[in-house]
Parts: C-alpha cells; sequence; structure tokens
C-alpha cells in the first residue's frame, strides 16, 4: 500500500496545503487543498473518499475536484462520512447556493457523488484495503482511520484531543505507521483545549497511553504554518520538559506534503 502526502498543513500559505492523503492511486483519506497537485487523470482514478469531519481544511477541495472530473467519471464518487459530516456538506455547500447539488446532478438515478454514511468501529474494504472508522474527539463530528496492509496499519487520528478510546483501539493493532495531529503550540495550549486541537504538551499526555512495548514511526500533521517549528522544537524535547512524568521514547517526525510512503 502506498500512502502520498498530499497535504497536511493546519493551513495555507505558500507551499502549505491543508489536509488530503492519495492511498494507492484511488482512495483519498480528507479533501483539503493537496488535492489540487493531482493531475486530471490522477484525480479520475479516485473512486472513493474517506472524510474525517465537515471543517474546510478537510473538504475544500472536494466540490472542485468534482467539478473538473465528474465528466469524465463513468460512476459517481464514493464519499464515505459520517451522518453528520454528509448532512454538513449537503446544506452548507452541496446546496446550489454555495456549489450545485451534485447528489443530483446530472440526474438523481445517476449523480456525479453518493454520500455513504459511516459510524464509529465500522469496517469498509476496498480491493486490497481494508479500511477500520477510528473515534475522534473534535468541535464537529469526526472520526480516524486505521487502513490495514500486509506490513500492518496506516493510522489517522484525524484532528482530535485527548481520545482515550483512539489509544484502546490502537493498542490492539499492528501499527505500521501513526499520523497524528498537533494543532498549536505550548503557548497556544489553551487555544488547542478550546478547539478540541492537541499541543505538543497535550499529545506527550496522548502518546504516553500507546503500550509501552510497542514503537513505530509517528508523523506529526496539522500544525500551523507560523508555528511549526515552535511546534516541533516543543515536541523533540517534551519528554525532558513535561512536568506530569511522561515517558515518551518514539521516533516523532514532521509530515511534509511530496512524502510518500510504502507500507
Amino acid at each position: 500500500m502506498k500512502v502520498r502526502v498530499l497535504g497536511c498543513s493546519g493551513a495555507i500559505a505558500k507551499d502549505c496545503r491543508t489536509t488530503s492523503f492519495l492511498i494507492d492511486d484511488d482512495v483519498l483519506v480528507d479533501a483539503g487543498t493537496g488535492v489540487g497537485d493531482l493531475t486530471i487523470d490522477e484525480m479520475q482514478r479516485v473512486h472513493s473518499v474517506l472524510l474525517t469531519h465537515s471543517h474546510l481544511d478537510h473538504v475544500a477541495a472536494l466540490p472542485l475536484m468534482l467539478d473538473t472530473v465528474a465528466s469524465l467519471r463513468k460512476e459517481p464518487l464514493k464519499v464515505y462520512a459520517l451522518a453528520g459530516t454528509i448532512a454538513a456538506l449537503k446544506t452548507h455547500v452541496f446546496n446550489d447556493v454555495i456549489w450545485p447539488d451534485f447528489t443530483r446532478i446530472p440526474s438523481v438515478d445517476n449523480p456525479f457523488v453518493r454520500f455513504y454514511e459511516i459510524s464509529c468501529g465500522q469496517t469498509l474494504e476496498f480491493a486490497n484495503k481494508v479500511v477500520e472508522v477510528l473515534p475522534a474527539v473534535h468541535t464537529v463530528p469526526a472520526v480516524g482511520y486505521a487502513i490495514a496492509s500486509g506490513n500492518g496499519c496506516w493510522v489517522f487520528s484525524g484532528d482530535t484531543e485527548r481520545n482515550a478510546a483512539f489509544w484502546r483501539r490502537v493498542n490492539q493493532l499492528r501499527v505500521a505507521m501513526l499520523v497524528i495531529e498537533t494543532a498549536f503550540s505550548n503557548r497556544e495550549k489553551d487555544l488547542a483545549r478550546r478547539s478540541l486541537h492537541l499541543s505538543p504538551e497535550s499529545l506527550a499526555q496522548e502518546l504516553d497511553c500507546i503500550d509501552k512495548e510497542k514503537r513505530f514511526p509517528i508523523y506529526i500533521t496539522h500544525t500551523k504554518p507560523k508555528e511549526t517549528d515552535m511546534i516541533m522544537s516543543e515536541i523533540q524535547r517534551f519528554d525532558q520538559t513535561m512536568p506530569f512524568g511522561a515517558h515518551v521514547t518514539h521516533d516523532i517526525r514532521w509530515l511534509r506534503a511530496g512524502q510518500e510512503f510504502e507500507l
């Protein structure tokens, strides 16, 4: 299984694209502005989109991608999301005001896009990929995902704050790689808490939930562009500076757009 990072920034700026991952060449996890780096042929090969939640940085490119390739497709694009996410997209995006209602164009029977409701704990199968829907704790209904390949799972936290249920499940999986958000530095940890995001301090507490015998690479995503250097500096030293005695010894790296991983 190949994972290509299209976007992993918490906001836009030069060379900063928001969240989207291309799994092999046919499944997108989230549809942030990073989707815009795909060619038309690459967009056309995507048959399914897995959304974590409805916030704009995770869905912004979905209507635009559909506009680009819908007429080239032989069947509707399949979008999998929580009921609340689907409702938000239908109400606020595909509403014939912000964007055409592609769930009814060119016809109700043969639309450009179909939504499929998912729930936490559900398992989906796509050819050689098995996807499990994981819990997330955010300001809107949200999930993460674990996608299994022969060498273990690629796990994505989605946007989340403290999330004990997520770690209970992660500790049961054979994890090959974890992608986890840390949107704010410690100087904005109160804002992170209010917006249900992680800061390095809360990240350290979360990583301390991982079973001690487990070791896998951890990649940090969703950093705010102006805060990235500070966030990564705080993460690299937080095992020495955190007051609550966290003993984090994992291999932690910053995720970058354009990276590709074979799992």
